[in-house]
């Protein structure tokens, strides 16, 4: 005799189906909206025509001037890359930006500072260096350890 098959396997067996819960009541009544919401404008033409744009003092920065960033740049250069002639460059066109920014009104007079400064610092540690090097030299040369009569 052969065995009965039992039935396929159901995970729903035995359980109600899902009914959502009713939605809770409104303590309200929705009120209907006064007026319609805004008509959008058809093109930006019209848009713009409808609402001429309005700008505020100082609400845009001025552009910054070229030859501040360059005496920036060349100040930081002159300490890792280029040491005299980053310096020299950025004293130069430090002046030549802070000059400018005062006929034009750009902005970068901070840049334009700064470049002076570590153009200044620059030379002044550079000509420090050349007076160490010849005190060094001098020493060395008065001490008898250069003996050049072989």
């Amino acid at each position: 005799m052969s065995q009965p098959t039992p039935p396929p396997y159901d995970p729903n067996a035995g359980q109600q189906p899902y009914t959502p819960p009713a939605p809770a009541p409104q303590p309200y009544a929705q009120q209907p909206y006064a007026q319609q919401p805004y008509a959008q404008p058809v093109a930006p033409q019209a848009y713009a025509q409808a609402y001429p744009q309005q700008g505020y003092a100082g609400a845009v920065a001025p552009a910054n001037n070229t030859l501040a960033l360059v005496s920036l740049i060349s100040g930081i250069a002159a300490f890792v890359i280029i040491p005299f002639i980053g310096s020299i460059v950025a004293i130069i066109t430090g002046h030549m930006a802070k000059k400018q920014i005062a006929q034009t009104g750009e902005g970068g007079g901070g840049m334009a500072t700064a470049g002076l400064i570590l153009g200044y610092v620059g030379i002044g540690l550079a000509v420090l260096g050349v007076i160490a090097w010849i005190a060094i030299v001098g020493l060395a040369a008065s001490s008898g350890e250069f003996n050049y009569s072989n």
